[in-house]
């Protein structure tokens, strides 16, 4: 069991994890965590047990902060021994894919403590992070300078590279751009960028494959890249996420679902706006405009700032003949972004653009 999570957790490019044999040096004795992480050189540390009664599992882990003891994550998973392998694989994958978020949330933390003047590319990199969701032109553009910083330090930096691409590609994408074509093409350029130097780093692949997917380059190709991301590592949960956006794209609302879910499996503290977009718009495409209406109008609560979720929720309303509320949503939109109609589509489906298109045009009064 152990040998399997050290394996999911190795996986995860900017984490250094302990090897096995260093570990199991502590097996079956009751040691002091801190202790640990002084002896081992580590930040944070992995615990747990396993408990069998009859044919039946029990199995515990917690993360926990080795300078602090402050415990950041605890979790129990059931099961029988009649399928230990295929528990053991789900507990591993489950415990790599909350324990990633859970990490870089406390690392977060830990850059936003610092001083000012004392700022590593990596610091700036997580304090962009923090700023990035909620979506709002502001955060993104402070997001965006904060990733630049990190960029000037170390031009090597391919999630850096790769996050301050995503910054670009929503500018365009929500409105916000001043000068759209310059701003297409530093999001494509940054993200060519990113590959160069991170070609084998999941996060990476995945930030790339959206840039590149939102901006009509080849989809089998930008879908390779996610298939990638997720072959490195199987628990990364928003290359879920991204996979789910892409299959969107071409036109695969069912598979969209059912890769958010599992994305939401593996990071189930996850801020549910974003999800619940891509919810929305998979049953907008299944023309349930009703189902979609109540996720588009959940993620409008979590994500207020994001305009994709009005000019969904406005063209749901509207093929639902609920006109007057689809106008009343396009009035919130006008105050987010003065772009009603998207400058641009991902959508390579034509009956799905138009069907958006048309939605929106009737809410709009063009209809």
């Amino acid at each position: 069991m152990v040998e399997e999570i050290i394996t999911a957790l190795s996986r995860i490019r900017w984490l250094f994890v302990i090897a096995r044999n260093s570990t199991f040096t502590y097996k079956g004795q009751a040691v002091d965590v801190k202790q640990v992480g002084r002896e081992l050189g580590v930040r944070y540390v992995v615990e747990g047990s396993v408990r069998k009664a009859g044919t039946q599992v029990r199995i515990t882990g917690q993360l926990i902060d080795a300078l602090t003891g402050a415990h950041l994550w605890a979790g129990r998973f059931d099961g029988s021994l009649e399928d230990i392998f295929e528990l053991q694989d789900r507990v591993a994958v489950s415990v790599a894919g909350v324990i990633e978020p859970a990490l870089q949330a406390a690392e977060m933390r830990r850059a936003a403590a610092r001083p000012t003047t004392d700022l590593t590319a990596y610091d700036l990199y997580l304090r962009a992070l923090t700023v990035f969701s909620p979506n709002t032109k502001e955060r993104n553009l402070e997001a965006l300078k904060l990733l630049e910083q990190a960029i000037a330090i170390d031009r090597h930096s391919g999630p850096a590279l790769s996050w301050a691409a995503v910054c670009y590609m929503r500018l365009v994408r929500d409105g916000w751009a001043e000068q759209l074509e310059t701003t297409r093409r530093k999001a494509i350029d940054l993200a060519r960028q990113a590959l160069q130097t991170g070609e084998n780093d999941p996060g990476v692949l995945a930030n790339v494959a959206l840039v590149r997917a939102h901006f009509g380059e080849d989809i089998g190709a930008v879908i390779g890249l996610i298939d990638r991301a997720l072959a490195l590592n199987p628990s990364y949960a928003r290359g879920w996420y991204v996979s789910s956006a892409l299959r969107l794209f071409v036109g695969q609302p069912d598979l969209a679902i059912e890769h958010l879910d599992t994305s939401l499996r593996l990071s189930p503290r996850e801020r549910l706006g974003a999800h619940l977009i891509l919810m929305g718009v998979a049953y907008f495409l299944k023309r349930q405009f009703d189902e979609a209406a109540a996720k588009l109008l959940l993620a409008v609560q979590d994500e207020p700032g994001y305009p994709d979720s009005y000019r969904f929720l406005a063209a749901c309303h509207a093929h639902s003949g609920r006109i007057d509320e689809a106008r009343a949503i396009v009035a919130r939109l006008r105050a987010i972004t003065s772009h009603v109609m998207p400058s641009h589509l991902p959508w390579r489906n034509p009956e799905d653009r138009e069907l958006f298109l048309s939605g929106l045009r009737l809410a709009v009064g063009e209809g």
